[in-house]
């Protein structure tokens, strides 16, 4: 049944529908977007093939507009953990749709978006209860890059290799996944950012530290984008002690970690360190786009009172429909025990990969298959061409960051796809 189907392919991929709409796609869209194959007389840098295009997605289920049945790896870049189009998240958005569909930002609130606060502050670490709510992690990141200059009025930001903050202009200068991302741009950008490598000595940071600039120290709990790595033991807590003695707040970017993805509500208070400000996002509103900065109201008092134009704002601020869908998709993950699940399943996925003689690496339902040196992108497209969506992972790894729910029919299916493209690789 789609929603739970093991992989169903009728057509080579990508079909005819698929490739159909990546013509009308390389009319209209910014070539930059999305990776295809020059057919036709756009002239593409780089020869992809092109990518099949989603028609519907249930549970664990991706159907494509060619009637080929997938099972999703990605839940849609980490957002769909409760499984895709979740029937209460649907129903919460639905019910909002036909009361108010959108509000007025800061200008006068709504009840969906107080209902969202307090949802989310009853999830969230004890004293980080103030929130500022966006549409996407860059929005949130930025956010917490804001709030931590009003905060302690340093404008510099220590980050580390291979983080992902997303692409925004406030958020792209602190990423460390990928210099060619932040190149093209670097005229425009702020020189107020160091760079140390993840998981780096202590000493390293409080070098770092010492010039008395650095206001925020941005991190990912484990490294997302940049292949599912989780810091030494110890390394976080280290961290923070080093960041506070300097008078600088602790950023935790749980954009891909929090919301009960790595085995627990969020990953660096797992590892039993509070930040500051904590990022959330993706998983937060089960599908809708809708992003959260939450830090303790000390922190947040930085930024004043309203004196009837908000300082950070935005259009779509609090959306109604994707506050409720938030609602719904934190009373689900509560009381479904999302984290005990994710725990669980990614326990089973790691003894699956290690019974399969891949490296394993990442928490819970962040993780990532090693292949070997290089062989990351070749295999995510070997286990499209079987069936299973997944995107690659560092150089040599996949990235597993599945719905919830994965059955055994599924995972049967999923192991024998890894062993023929650990064959076809070999």
């Amino acid at each position: 049944m789609f929603g739970a189907s093991v992989p169903k392919l009728v057509t080579p991929l990508p079909g005819p529908r698929s490739r159909a709409h990546v013509d009308a796609l390389a009319r209209h869209e910014c070539p930059a977007i999305t990776a295809r194959r020059a057919r036709r007389a756009v002239a593409l840098a780089v020869d992809h093939d092109d990518p099949v295009v989603w028609a519907a997605a249930r549970g664990t289920n991706v159907r494509d507009v060619d009637g080929n049945v997938f099972v999703d790896l990605t839940a849609g870049f980490g957002v769909a953990l409760l499984g895709h189009a979740h029937p209460e998240i649907v129903a919460a958005a639905t019910a909002q749709s036909g009361q108010l569909v959108h509000g007025c930002g800061d200008a006068w609130p709504d009840a969906s978006r107080v209902r969202c606060l307090e949802a989310i502050a009853a999830v969230t670490p004890p004293g980080l209860d103030v929130v500022l709510l966006g549409t996407s992690g860059s929005d949130a990141v930025e956010a917490a890059r804001k709030t931590a200059y009003l905060a302690t009025g340093r404008p510099g930001v220590l980050v580390f290799d291979g983080a992902y903050h997303g692409l925004s202009l406030g958020a792209l200068p602190l990423q460390g996944y990928r210099d060619d991302f932040v190149a093209p741009f670097r005229p425009l950008l702020g020189g107020s950012v160091t760079r140390l490598p993840y998981g780096c000595p202590p000493a390293a940071i409080d070098a770092a530290l010492a010039s008395g600039s650095i206001g925020s120290v941005v991190v990912e709990p484990v490294l997302g984008r940049g292949g599912a790595v989780v810091p030494p033991p110890g390394w976080l807590a280290a961290l923070a002690a080093s960041a506070r003695a300097a008078g600088a707040l602790v950023v935790f970017d749980e954009i891909q970690t929090g919301c009960g993805r790595t085995g627990a509500w969020f990953a660096g208070p797992a590892a039993g360190v509070v930040p500051d400000l904590l990022c959330v996002g993706k998983a937060l509103g089960g599908g809708f786009p809708i992003s959260a900065c939450v830090g303790s109201g000390e922190v947040m008092a930085a930024w004043g009172t309203s004196k009837g134009e908000a300082l950070h704002t935005q259009t779509f601020l609090g959306h109604p429909v994707a506050t409720a869908a938030a609602v719904a998709a934190l009373r689900v993950s509560s009381r479904d025990d999302a984290p005990g699940q994710a725990r669980a399943l990614g326990h089973t996925l790691a003894e699956l990969g290690r019974s399969l003689g891949l490296g394993v690496r990442g928490a819970g339902l962040l993780m990532a298959w090693s292949f070997g040196p290089g062989r990351g992108l070749a295999a995510a497209r070997g286990l499209l061409r079987r069936g299973f969506l997944a995107l690659p992972s560092g150089d040599d790894g996949v990235g597993l960051t599945p719905p919830l729910g994965l059955s055994d029919a599924q995972l049967d299916a999923l192991a024998a796809a890894a062993r023929a493209v650990q064959e076809e690789l070999s």
